[in-house]
């Protein structure tokens, strides 16, 4: 096999994991958020405000391996 056809079929793995792996995350971080509120809902504002910035560190996982693809991408 050459190193074309390993980037054809490493490529959407990659992006399909991290995209996966974001929706896994993601999913539990609000889970968690939603049982904190629930449990204590005086705390609405900081729960909502750390669950976002953990949200998009998350997402920025994404998108960072989606850069690497459009760089891999640009090399090969």
């Amino acid at each position: 096999m050459d190193y074309k056809a390993a980037f054809a079929l490493g490529i959407p793995i990659a992006v399909g994991l991290a995209g996966l792996g974001s929706a896994i995350g993601l999913g539990i971080a609000v889970g968690a958020a939603l049982d904190g509120i629930a449990r204590q809902p005086e705390a609405l504002g900081k729960i909502r405000q750390n669950m976002f910035l953990g949200a998009a560190l998350i997402e920025a996982i994404t998108f960072i391996v989606m850069g690497f693809v459009f760089i891999i991408l640009q090399r090969v």
